[in-house]
């Protein structure tokens, strides 16, 4: 595990604005529920009449949740590292030398290496100072409220390349400083150099985005419970052992040292799914899939469905949604992109397909690797061959005549060509696990990074495809129709093009399951009942990545295809396909399925209302929760959840926009203005609240209080010609004529012959005593737009 904080989960589109780890370049996408959209009014009003099964069982008041989806109880005790030492010390001493064993450690001489004798950094104004007292370490930096405060550090977070630290505040909150020391620099550094995550911003260090126990605890702590009161925002959390220790990977110890220690009160069937060694048995069926369950959960971009930490052993599905190729996590042609820690990589390469994991490459216990420099790829890459993979091509690799690089520089390593390298957390190096062939010709096209260009700067695609082909002139290229129809659709949007080459995508067998799952969660809720059913054996794929994806393909199908479709899946074997499908069946009453069935969609609903309860403490939790409450028609809880997101991050625009929308279409407009009101006074840069703000003052004739909103976004966005109208409109309501005339003019200059600018312009001469031009103007419009409804004043002037 790379030091810092590798806080790996993630969610799907279109919730901009949320962020979802710590540190580096922050991922700004996406809800808990992958594109749970937010109706406006006008969808609220007309939604039609939905069951409300879930106001109770799903959305009542949030209890703390005490464990994962499919999380046993009946497991043995933690033992802890230090007795698991006692008889596997060689294993032990790798481990203490390793990553892991520096995940989360307490501060003491040894373990900080920051530099805390009166240290100062300076970043956009504010001096941050970092000092001792009594043997303890504290910074002095601003806080929630932006002032200077004094902070203690109360744990330490990684070794290398950088090393964080933890600050307790109020309600058990533990939050990772932005400020970061390079331990190889030598020096502080901020993790984000160029934005704002000032105070009063949700990415400040003090926010919940940068929470500790709601980001990144279970993949730093063995054992860890969040334990989180949604009814005070206090967290008192509990773990086994404070940093990553070895049941973190193995599972819980006890059994297993009663076992070893051969004690008469060892009895593995009073535990689950212990073997006769006291040892979790594996879920899965061979070493690849166990280890990808084991290590997967914390090297992957993913949602996790719960809290806490699960069972290593456990399938990955039934914990974790991993997020697939799109959302702009990873480039057109499957390049590591944001932060996607290794898993989604991987799982697109030939490696993968052919059977390799982990631990081919990775020690276990010291996270190192298993040998040196090109050593590694040579086990398997050379002359001879490896039996367990038949496959390869017997030739000599690490040789000029492969990599075409003098001996001993950088070209001539295998990572750097086959693993590019990509900066995260600012200093922090790591190699994306796609192991492809460089393709410069497509990687141009895509707009992706190309190895060949990330050395040889002032060449081209062209030339790099021509030392290629030159070199490996049999070299055929891989599939590239997903890349190219990604880099379409991100450029242009769905058009029916790229949809037929997505739908091509998904159906291809021959390609990796997270790129068909790509396909499909790009086509998304987009289908229609035709795209759906061409892709219906999508739901039966033996991936549960691509079932999973293919669920949502059926939203706008008629509910009885829905329920005929998606009600099997409310028994699939593995959670994230159930909770997809119980989503997707939410808004239908249970009269719509079997008798027999309706046990599964409740104990469907159970899983999803988990992983909902499992996130009361994300913004974009509240966001997903709200959102399925709207679906619902359950109003109450929907503005609750939106409030709380509101209040956890006043920069989500999307659920000020949610609470007011609902506010208004259940007829309660100056409440909806008050809440728009109070959105845009923490966002008065944000220029569709403004705008949205501005109209609903319109609706209720409070003119003078528009306009000075109105010419705030005017000002943000001077071509809006929508928001100039309005604002000529205010102006010559409250009787500013000269102010409305300067409007007036600039929006003739731009579209003369709009309706709306004549209907103004007619207006205008009316209000200015200009009785016979108002008269020519309003007959030219009724004239031009035959069925346009003038306002009474001009329509009496038109006849």
């Amino acid at each position: 595990m790379d030091g810092g904080l590798v806080c790996s989960f993630a969610q799907e589109k279109p919730l901009p604005g949320v962020v979802m780890r710590l540190g580096g370049s922050e991922a700004r996408a996406n809800g808990v529920l992958p594109d749970e959209r937010i109706p406006g009014v006008s969808a609220i009003r007309n939604m039609r009449r939905r069951n409300i099964l879930l106001s109770a069982i799903l959305l009542g008041a949030l209890t703390a949740w005490s464990g994962g989806i499919g999380r046993a109880a009946e497991l043995p005790g933690f033992a802890g590292t230090p007795v698991c030492g006692t008889c596997h010390a060689p294993q032990a001493r790798d481990w203490a030398n390793s990553h892991h064993r520096w995940a989360l450690t307490e501060p003491t001489a040894e373990t900080v290496l920051g530099d805390f004798a009166e240290a100062t950094l300076d970043h956009k104004g504010l001096t941050s100072r970092f000092f001792t007292k009594e043997g303890r370490y504290f910074v002095e930096t601003d806080g929630a409220d932006g002032k200077p405060g004094t902070f203690e550090i109360k744990y330490v977070v990684g070794v290398a390349p950088l090393q964080q630290y933890l600050v307790e505040l109020d309600r058990g909150r533990l939050q990772p400083l932005d400020l970061a020391w390079d331990t190889v620099r030598g020096r502080w550094f901020h993790l984000y150099p160029d934005e704002d995550v000032s105070a009063g911003n949700g990415l400040h260090w003090t926010g919940s985005y940068k929470n500790w126990q709601a980001r990144c605890a279970v993949c730093h702590q063995t054992d860890f419970r969040k334990n989180y009161d949604p009814s005070t925002h206090a967290y008192r959390s509990e773990w086994s052992e404070l940093t990553v220790g070895c049941e973190a990977c193995h599972g819980p110890g006890d059994a297993h040292v009663a076992w070893a220690q051969r004690r008469p009160d060892f009895d593995p069937a009073a535990f689950t799914n212990i073997d006769g060694h006291g040892l979790l048995r594996p879920e899965a069926k061979d070493r690849q899939a166990t280890e990808q369950n084991m290590c997967g959960p914390c090297h992957s971009r993913r949602e996790a469905m719960g809290g806490d930490s699960t069972s290593p052993q456990a399938t990955f599905g039934d914990h974790y949604n991993l997020m697939t190729l799109g959302n702009g996590l990873y480039f057109p042609d499957g390049q590591q992109h944001d932060e996607v820690y290794i898993l989604g990589s991987f799982l697109q390469s030939k490696m993968h397909a052919k059977g390799v994991t982990c631990t081919n490459c990775h020690d276990a216990h010291s996270g190192g690797l298993v040998a040196e420099g090109n050593a590694v790829c040579t086990q398997c890459h050379n002359e001879a061959g490896r039996t367990d993979f038949p496959s390869l091509k017997p030739a000599n690799y690490d040789s000029p005549d492969h990599h075409h690089h003098p001996e001993a520089s950088d070209g001539a390593r295998c990572v750097s060509c086959h693993m590019p390298g990509r900066n995260y957390m600012v200093v922090d190096s790591r190699r994306d696990h796609f192991f492809r062939v460089p393709d410069p010709l497509l990687s141009d096209k895509v707009g992706s990074p190309d190895a060949c260009l990330s050395c040889h700067s002032a060449k081209s695609a062209a030339w790099a495809a021509d030392n290629i082909r030159r070199w490996a002139p049999d070299l055929s290229s891989a599939a590239s129709t997903l890349a190219e129809t990604l880099a379409v659709a991100r450029r242009e949007g769905i058009t029916q093009k790229t949809f037929d080459d997505l739908i091509a995508v998904a159906n291809d067998r021959s390609r990796a399951a997270v790129e068909r799952a790509t396909a499909a969660r790009e086509i998304g809720d987009q289908a229609d009942p035709a795209t759906a059913v061409a892709l219906v054996e999508l739901l039966s794929d033996e991936s549960e990545i691509v079932r999973a994806a293919a669920v949502r393909l059926w939203r706008s199908a008629p509910a009885a295809d829905r329920v005929a479709r998606l009600e099997p899946l409310l028994a699939d074997p593995v959670a994230v396909v159930r909770v997809a499908a119980a989503l997707e069946l939410s808004n239908v009453s249970p009269d719509a399925l079997p008798a027999d069935r309706r046990e599964a969609l409740a104990a469907a609903l159970a899983e999803l209302k988990a992983t909902m309860e499992a996130k009361a403490d994300f913004p974009e939790g509240q966001l997903a929760i709200g959102g399925l409450a709207m679906a619902t028609r359950n109003w109450d809880a929907a503005q609750a959840a939106f409030a709380e997101a509101t209040l956890m991050d006043p920069q989500l625009i999307q659920a000020w926009q949610a609470r007011a929308n609902i506010a208004a279409a259940l007829g309660f407009a100056v409440e909806a203005t008050a809440i728009l009101a109070d959105a845009h006074a923490k966002n008065p840069d944000d220029v569709t609240i403004a705008a949205q703000l501005s109209q609903f003052l319109m609706n209720q004739g409070r003119a003078d209080d528009a306009i000075p909103v109105l010419r705030e976004v005017v000002a943000a966005d001077a071509g809006n010609q929508d928001m100039r109208i309005t604002l000529a409109l205010a102006l010559l309501q409250t009787g500013d004529l000269a102010s409305a005339a300067a409007e007036i003019g600039v929006l003739r200059a731009a579209s003369p012959e709009r309706a709306e600018v004549l209907v103004l312009l007619a207006l205008w001469q009316a209000a200015s005593g200009d009785l016979a031009g108002a008269r020519e103007t309003a007959k030219e419009t009724a004239r031009r737009y035959p069925g346009m409804r003038l306002p009474p004043p001009l329509d009496a002037l038109s006849r």
